[in-house]
């Protein structure tokens, strides 16, 4: 490849974010090469890193000489540099509703996030302590946002799939993972994301750190 392309995740593979960079790619079907970082000893503070990345963050993205972070940055300039898969609806209004979500689910849902870490989807089950009132009521908006833009009985948020599918599903599992009650539909839309191949490479990858 004239323009290599490198992705930069977390070392233990559990970024929601660095996942949804990792599926939009994998969706491309291009090559790529997967680089960890250990943000754990802070590479992320790293000359070299923020050379790259700018923000200090994971993922970023190299293609060639040209580098980016932030990952719905990430998966927009996939969708428009590479041909296959659309990562986002072809439609206006409903590719602004896909970036609303994404943004959304980035910004907001706080509560669920603290208490229910992302490295939970990736670990063996173990007692967790209930939500506390505020994450039941982060998920309780979470539940009412999915119900109001899922259709009834499909499988996709649009008429095809779109990366905004991939990060809806990655919070619901945030519950649905962690035996915390959700409506069924909803787990059932997120188990079929969870299951889509492109997810499936990113569960796979093996994680020495996690338990």
């Amino acid at each position: 490849m004239s323009n290599p392309l490198t992705l930069y995740t977390d070392a233990n593979f559990i970024s929601p974010y660095a996942m949804s960079a990792f599926v939009a790619l994998e969706e491309k079907g291009v090559s790529f090469e997967l680089s960890p970082v250990d943000l754990d000893k802070g590479a992320q503070r790293q000359a070299g890193y923020l050379a790259l990345s700018l923000t200090g963050k994971v993922p970023s993205l190299t293609h060639g000489a040209f580098s980016l972070a932030e990952s719905s940055a990430i998966t927009e300039y996939v969708d428009e540099v590479f041909p296959g898969t659309a990562l986002y609806p072809a439609n206006a209004s409903q590719r602004a509703r896909a970036r609303q979500i994404q943004s959304w689910l980035r910004s907001d849902l706080m509560p669920i996030r603290e208490e229910r870490s992302a490295e939970n989807l990736f670990r063996r089950p173990r007692p967790l302590a209930p939500l506390s009132a505020a994450a039941r009521q982060a998920a309780d908006r979470l539940f009412a946002v999915a119900d109001c833009l899922l259709p009834e009985g499909a499988g996709e948020l649009f008429d095809a799939w779109s990366i905004a599918d991939m990060d809806l599903a990655f919070m619901l599992n945030r519950l649905v993972l962690c035996g915390d009650a959700v409506p069924r539909r909803l787990a059932d839309y997120a188990d079929r994301q969870w299951h889509r191949p492109s997810a499936q490479r990113w569960v796979a990858l093996p994680r020495p750190g996690i338990a």
